[in-house]
């Protein structure tokens, strides 16, 4: 974990969000889903609320609206899901453009969805802040098992060394007049696949043979070691507050 690692999703700026250290905004961002998911789901314009929120700390880490939603496409899927929900439910009817939709449904469509949105719009500002070896040190502070913590930094370390290599092997195919166009080159792209599953795991086992020859016992060397004064605790956790209050509310209210 010694050497930086770029990601897509990372924006890189001069901002307060992008200063604080990563486990104060692991643990905010953990703390902010969690008020979210236990906030009623009758409760819609504490959803708004959260929304405004989070609208405030992508201005604040200077994350533009068009960043955000692109990465926001990844929850289509719950999206399609949810659509679905009000068709299939049992419980009370209701009918909304002609069509007879169940309550039960209906409510939680809305659940998923809102809930949803707002948990994913959470996780790409993070990772829009937050390099992904600044975060792997953030877990590491914040207590999470080293040895998950070294599998996380090697999956995402050679997952490249890996991508790389699947590039190559395509180009060499390429070169060779190959061009998959049906089933009948389904083979010839499972032998790639094998092939491609020796090499990374002969790459394995020389990388592991290097690190046991440098001293490697188990356990990473901390290089940097990462700490956060009580203000940007504070600073870190104006967020999930913020939140919190808002949930207190939703449920008295």
């Amino acid at each position: 974990m010694g050497a930086g690692h770029a990601h897509r999703l990372y924006r890189r700026a001069h901002s307060p969000v992008h200063a604080l250290p990563p486990h104060t905004k692991l643990a905010a961002a953990f703390a902010f889903v969690i008020v979210v998911v236990s906030t009623p789901r009758e409760a819609v314009w504490a959803f708004a609320v959260y929304a405004v929120l989070l609208a405030a700390v992508a201005r604040a880490a200077q994350v533009p609206a068009v960043f955000l939603l692109k990465r926001l496409l990844i929850e289509v899927p719950f999206v399609a899901f949810a659509v679905l929900m009000p068709f299939v439910a049992q419980g009370e009817r209701v009918e909304v453009l002609g069509m007879s939709l169940s309550v039960n449904g209906l409510w939680g469509a809305w659940n998923v969805l809102a809930k949803g949105t707002l948990g994913v719009a959470t996780s790409v500002l993070l990772a829009s802040t937050t390099e992904l070896r600044e975060l792997l040190l953030g877990l590491q502070r914040l207590r999470l098992p080293p040895l998950l913590v070294q599998i996380a930094s090697f999956m995402i370390r050679y997952g490249d060394v890996i991508t790389d290599e699947m590039r190559r092997m395509r180009i060499a195919r390429e070169s060779r007049g190959f061009e998959a166009r049906g089933v009948r080159h389904w083979g010839v792209l499972a032998k790639s696949a094998g092939a491609l599953f020796i090499r990374a795991y002969e790459r394995g086992e020389r990388v592991h043979l290097a690190m046991i020859s440098r001293g490697y016992a188990g356990s990473m060397p901390v290089i940097d070691e990462v700490t956060a004064s009580r203000a940007q605790w504070s600073y870190a956790f104006a967020l999930p507050a913020a939140a919190l209050v808002v949930c207190l509310l939703g449920w008295s209210l």
